[in-house]
């Protein structure tokens, strides 16, 4: 196995792990158990634990990224469903890492996952003001947005803790918050698109 394939490995294990327990949870000795490794290949490829964790969590902002990125063409309307639904993937695939990633006062938290989770948000903006198409957002178009942005992140944090709602509802749901903020926003400035 190749270096990079090998770190790769290491970086599936852990979030696997993921998975079942929170982060801060999981051992060195379980991610070399997991990856069927020993500990000196795991140190090889990792000065620590945490570096282990930051990468880990990185891999799960990049998916997230990615998802969003997966707008199809289209209405608007019809873009961003695409786009949640890809987040909601990514999430539910990354569950434990994801919830760790936006559990404020996680013990992993550090300013490159928050540099990281700042990233997804902003390009989540970027997308949507992108399927408006709004190349100069007005301050209260922002606002809403970033607002909006929270609520996703909240709501995937209890779905993916409970599951109370079936997936098919809940992207839904969402872009219906989207929709209903925007028309708020509208209401206060006349530059604001609705979604159609």
């Amino acid at each position: 196995m190749s270096p990079e394939a090998r770190r790769e490995d290491l970086i599936r294990a852990a979030l696997d792990l993921f998975g079942s327990r929170a982060p801060e949870l999981v051992t060195v000795d379980d991610i070399i158990a997991r990856a069927e490794v020993s500990r000196p290949l795991f140190y090889r490829y990792f000065s620590s634990l945490r570096e282990l964790q930051v990468e880990a969590l990185k891999t799960v902002t990049e998916g997230l990224i990615d998802g969003l990125a997966g707008l199809e063409e289209g209405p608007p309307e019809t873009r961003l469903r695409a786009a949640v639904r890809g987040l909601i993937d990514v999430a539910d695939h990354y569950r434990a890492g994801y919830v760790a990633l936006l559990r404020s006062g996680s013990v992993i938290a550090t300013s490159e996952t928050d540099a990281a989770i700042d990233e997804v948000r902003n390009r989540a903006v970027e997308l949507i003001l992108g399927a408006l198409g709004v190349p100069e957002p007005s301050p209260m178009l922002l606002l809403t947005l970033r607002c909006w942005t929270a609520v996703v992140e909240g709501s995937l944090l209890s779905w993916l803790q409970e599951r109370a709602v079936p997936r098919e509802v809940l992207d839904g749901w969402l872009v219906d918050q989207l929709t209903a903020m925007l028309s708020a926003t509208a209401a206060h400035d006349s530059s604001v698109p609705q979604l159609q």
